[in-house]
């Protein structure tokens, strides 16, 4: 069974308008949608924003409603040129820009004693998710690459600039790598899947609403599909 993440409320509510035999289940502060979209069983929930309510959105999905695999859905700041506002990227692996032990002799973004810098994202999940976005949004273009995050909304050229020089990310958002330490805690498949909104620079503010809606329907049109071929 596949559970679906998103932050905010637009990003989950056309998923819950397509849901039958739904159930809720409020735990934590969190509505999580319990049902079959297109047949398939499947758990929707919005985490809210941030690391914490991520992580503990994802235990509990694992805990309570046993899913075998995560998705995060959602929108991100652009790090990359090419990577447009309206294009999609898939996460290879993800990492916290904003976890600093460097004194202690770890690597930025590593967390002290768990062996590892950064989540790696399934890869059957990341390759079936192409196909879907290229069948379903053809008109945008679909990355992979890293997925940065952090408590805080990336608006400036110089954050931008030490994020792509420190980490090689592709997108910067605010949950993602959260949702993938939890995974990797409980060795649960995930991926995370980001519209990009803005291009994480000075412009961010101006572009974030204007282009917010486009970017959540091809989240949603991929997740659909998504939950087709793999629940």
């Amino acid at each position: 069974m596949l559970g679906i993440i998103g932050a905010m409320p637009e990003e989950v509510e056309k998923l819950k308008e397509e849901m039958t035999e739904s159930q809720v289940v409020t735990v934590a502060g969190m509505d999580f949608y319990h049902g079959k979209i297109g047949g398939k069983e499947v758990v929707v929930v919005r985490s809210g924003v941030g690391k914490v309510n991520a992580g503990v959105c994802v235990q509990i999905l694992i805990d309570r409603f046993h899913v075998n695999s995560v998705v995060n859905t959602g929108i991100a700041g652009s790090l990359r040129a090419e990577i447009n506002i309206g294009d999609m990227v898939l996460s290879t692996d993800a990492v916290q820009h904003d976890v600093d032990a460097t004194v202690f002799g770890y690597q930025p973004g590593q967390i002290p004693q768990l062996g590892t810098v950064s989540f790696k994202a399934d890869e059957t999940l990341r390759k079936t998710a192409r196909e879907c976005c290229l069948k379903v949004n053809p008109e945008i273009g679909v990355y992979e690459g890293r997925v940065l995050t952090g408590d805080q909304f990336i608006s400036g050229k110089t954050k931008k600039r030490w994020l792509v020089d420190t980490f090689q990310g592709a997108c910067a958002e605010m949950e993602g790598a959260a949702i993938a330490q939890a995974a990797f805690l409980n060795k649960v498949p995930f991926l995370i899947v980001r519209a990009i909104s803005d291009k994480a620079d000075d412009s961010a503010a101006m572009d974030y609403a204007e282009f917010e809606r486009k970017a959540i329907v091809h989240s949603m049109n991929l997740i659909m599909e998504l939950i087709k071929v793999c629940s």
